[in-house]
């Protein structure tokens, strides 16, 4: 790899992922973020209850992210070698972490609907 491009790294991604889960995780990410972007205009504001409750799920997402990519791709947590794979693992752990963050506020937010006065503080 002479030159990290954007296509270079898509190709790397998919092929520690597979083409079809990479799209997938792709398509998902996608769908995640519109609805959020939804909520946030539609609510207009943030709802701090909620957002209290998506921050409580972060460490489930940074160690189900961390568990996930231990599972597809054929290293473990034996295989860490240096800085660098320490620092991509704290990566991987802090995209998770927000993902995770970001899916449940957002569910919370289309179940429960529009947020009221007394739902929580605006």
């Amino acid at each position: 790899m002479e030159e990290m491009t954007f296509g270079t790294m898509i190709a790397v991604a998919e092929e520690m992922f597979g083409r079809g889960l990479f799209w997938a995780m792709v398509a998902v990410s996608a769908i995640v973020t519109l609805a959020y972007i939804y909520v946030l205009i539609r609510d207009r504001s943030v709802n701090w209850r909620k957002f209290l409750l998506a921050q409580l799920s972060m460490p489930v997402g940074a160690v189900a992210a961390v568990v996930f990519v231990q599972a597809v791709t054929d290293s473990s947590l034996r295989d860490i070698g240096g800085p660098i794979d320490v620092i991509l693992l704290l990566g991987i752990a802090l995209v998770g972490a927000i993902g995770l963050a970001i899916v449940v506020y957002t569910a919370q937010s289309l179940i429960r609907g529009k947020s009221s006065v007394k739902d929580g503080v605006r």
